[in-house]
């Protein structure tokens, strides 16, 4: 492995550990060089996830675009980075048992807006607002009267919104 810092090719594991779920190795390394610390993650790799597009094109499953919408949505809100890979890693793992090679864009959408709905309110309305493409202050006002019917238990799910085209 090498240091992410000086690029030497010469560290050491000073502590490994299995993630939350058991599907990952967390290794702490410390740099014999420099002597700084980074952590790395070893996982499995699974077979290649095909996301089929809108227009009916397929690219491959990201999980760094996922990472990024996540990062995007959970902006300056009590959510750590750590639970942010996690919630990826869920995502990730949710896709590979429901799908075998292609799935559609949709999916990882609605499955993102439910575990973003349960994880932090704030940031699922954002995330929300990008995926259906909200098109003024009454989809948000919308969305939030949702949010808030759901947490009184007056409602359990939002009803579907119709996209903007």
């Amino acid at each position: 492995m090498h240091c992410p810092f000086c690029h030497e090719d010469d560290d050491r594991v000073v502590n490994s550990r299995p993630g939350t779920d058991g599907t990952y190795v967390k290794r702490r390394r410390e740099c014999n060089r420099c002597g700084r610390r980074y952590t790395t993650y070893e996982r499995i790799e699974m077979s290649v996830l095909k996301v089929v597009k809108k227009d009916g094109k397929r690219d491959d499953f990201s999980r760094q675009k996922l990472l990024i919408g996540l990062s995007k949505a959970c902006y300056k809100r009590p959510v750590s980075a750590e639970r942010i890979n996690e919630l990826a890693d869920e995502v990730e793992r949710d896709l590979h048992r429901e799908y075998e090679g292609e799935f559609p864009s949709e999916a990882i959408g609605e499955l993102v807006m439910r575990k973003l709905r349960k994880l932090d309110q704030v940031a699922y309305i954002r995330f929300a607002s990008v995926y259906h493409e909200f098109t003024d202050v009454n989809d948000f006002v919308q969305e939030a009267g949702a949010v808030l019917r759901d947490k009184s238990g007056k409602r359990k799910r939002a009803r579907p919104r119709a996209k903007a085209r």
